[in-house]
């Protein structure tokens, strides 16, 4: 595999664990709630502080997702984004950003079973992609993918579940190439008033498992919920629904992009907990 994407991304958690604190890794759907707009929305979120995007690539059935990114996903669909176009959209944000990850976060249906899968991850390299995160992709089932991956230079981010045995996390974890994204509660995205219990100890057994930088994602919205996750000990924390919620506020004309940039702010400070 081609090591500079995979470079780039580990110098920015190198950077963040300099500075003291874990790096901050946001999600918004592409194209929410339409393309101009959403590119408004990723300048508030690094104005406010995040290191690494996650841009989801719309599909209509998003099972593991609740109902905010949900929704997102069919404001960008109904403003005419695809999975081509967010490659548009990262092409664009590399332009403004060249330090910032980018890692596309998608289900395979619409990147791989509706075209050329390697194709597409070479063309998400050539618009500046520099990992992706398959929400779909079982290990068992994932080899032609994988080599796909591998032959377009675009590393992987494996996910690893709170009911994983530890020879599961042994496998997934040995096939990311980008970084581990522990998912910290069962279920789908969204939401919740408190942060996960045993994650502390999940990642202690994920590191013994692989050298990369690990994330902990999924229920995670709010300054408390993030000095928890950081004390969980993970080189990152991810943070989507609580942002799209903001963005579905902007799209109903009950929010401003300088609200959304101080949230991200609010939970950028929080990194440092």
């Amino acid at each position: 595999m081609n090591n500079v994407n995979s470079d780039f991304i580990s110098k920015k958690f190198d950077a963040c664990r300099k500075a003291g604190r874990a790096a901050f890794v946001a999600y918004v759907a592409a194209g929410d709630p339409d393309y101009k707009a959403s590119l408004g929305v990723i300048d508030s979120l690094v104005a406010g502080g995040i290191d690494i995007l996650e841009l989801g690539v719309p599909f209509s059935d998003p099972l593991a997702d609740g109902e905010a990114n949900q929704l997102a996903a069919n404001r960008a669909i109904e403003s005419g984004m695809n999975a081509r176009k967010t490659l548009d959209l990262a092409r664009d944000v590399r332009e403004r950003y060249p330090d910032l990850p980018i890692v596309l976060f998608t289900y395979l249906n619409p990147v791989a079973y509706a075209g050329d899968f390697e194709e597409y991850c070479r063309q998400a390299v050539t618009s500046g992609v520099n990992a992706m995160l398959p929400l779909d992709m079982p290990p068992e089932e994932s080899a032609a993918h994988r080599m796909a991956l591998d032959k377009a230079g675009l590393p992987l981010v494996s996910l690893v579940a709170p009911t994983s045995s530890p020879e599961r996390i042994k496998l997934l974890a040995g096939y990311a190439s980008a970084f581990v994204y522990y998912v910290c509660r069962e279920g789908v995205t969204g939401e919740r008033t408190d942060f996960a219990e045993g994650v502390a100890e999940q990642v202690a057994l994920i590191r013994k498992s692989s050298p990369l930088p690990i994330v902990v994602g999924f229920g995670i919205s709010t300054p408390e919920q993030v000095r928890a996750a950081v004390k969980s000990g993970p080189d990152g924390v991810v943070v989507g629904s609580a942002i799209v919620r903001k963005v579905e506020a902007l799209s109903k004309g009950q929010g401003t992009l300088d609200g959304i940039r101080s949230f991200v702010a609010g939970l950028a400070a929080a990194m440092k907990a």
